[in-house]
């Protein structure tokens, strides 16, 4: 069930989403070659427990740590390790926070060091899809417009959005309806109401849409191990226009 949240609520919710914009600033500034995503892990983790928030993913569905770091054709849920960053990589970053009741949820990709032109591209095809998924997420509007505007951009890009993951809605819970995806056609869905709050976060892939989970049971990588990208923001549906909470 769709839940709509008051505007004290979305106050309070931008106090946790204010966290994650800051976490994640701080980890883009660590980024370089030889860095070790455990490394980013541990920063992004002692930032959020000094704000008095906890860390929304780390032991969520038994996932072992505070942030989720996938490289190159890692799509979403790479798990921390002691693997180094090396130059011409892209990782994507996606942190969620719980604070005082209330979550924020995240994600970014960011070159390490120089990139080639694709990796490029990719990057920059997938923040403008988030843009015009933004731009589409104001009240009277139906779910699937956000949706289909998404992937009409993608694709004339001549990338794919992944289908097997999605946004959604977010609040009291880290995880609530509606799910956002990614592709569909406009005109369908629930129609957005102010007080919705939703986690609207395109995944890319410069080449087919399809995934399989790693050995791991979390790490989602490109089956034709094509690179990936995951831009994501928490915004609030209000009768103003659209809040984006997770942006300083």
């Amino acid at each position: 069930m769709i839940v709509l949240k008051s505007d004290d609520e979305i106050k309070r919710m931008a106090e946790s989403c204010r966290i994650v914009a800051e976490v994640l600033e701080g980890i883009k500034k660590n980024i370089a070659p030889g860095v070790a995503t455990e490394e980013l892990d541990e920063f992004a983790e002692s930032f959020i427990l000094s704000k008095g928030a906890r860390p929304a993913f780390k032991g969520y569905r038994g996932y072992p740590a505070s942030v989720c770091t996938s490289v190159n054709e890692q799509v979403v849920h790479g798990i921390p390790s002691s693997t180094k960053l090396r130059n011409g990589d892209i990782i994507s970053l996606d942190i969620g926070v719980c604070y005082k009741g209330f979550y924020g949820d995240a994600a970014v990709t960011v070159p390490v060091g120089s990139v080639d032109k694709q990796a490029g591209k990719l990057l920059l095809v997938t923040e403008k899809a988030l843009k015009i998924g933004l731009e589409k997420s104001v009240a009277g509007n139906r779910l699937s417009d956000v949706s289909f505007a998404i992937q009409e951009y993608v694709e004339s890009e001549g990338f794919s959005v992944v289908r097997n993951f999605v946004g959604h809605g977010i609040g009291r819970e880290l995880h609530e309806e509606p799910q956002v995806p990614n592709f569909g056609k406009p005109g369908e869905g629930p129609r957005l109401l102010p007080g919705m709050t939703l986690a609207i976060e395109p995944m890319v892939n410069a080449g087919d849409w399809e995934v399989v989970i790693l050995n791991d049971g979390w790490t989602a990588v490109t089956k034709d191990k094509s690179l990936s990208a995951h831009f994501e923001h928490t915004v609030a549906i209000t009768k103003n226009g659209l809040n984006i909470l997770t942006k300083l």
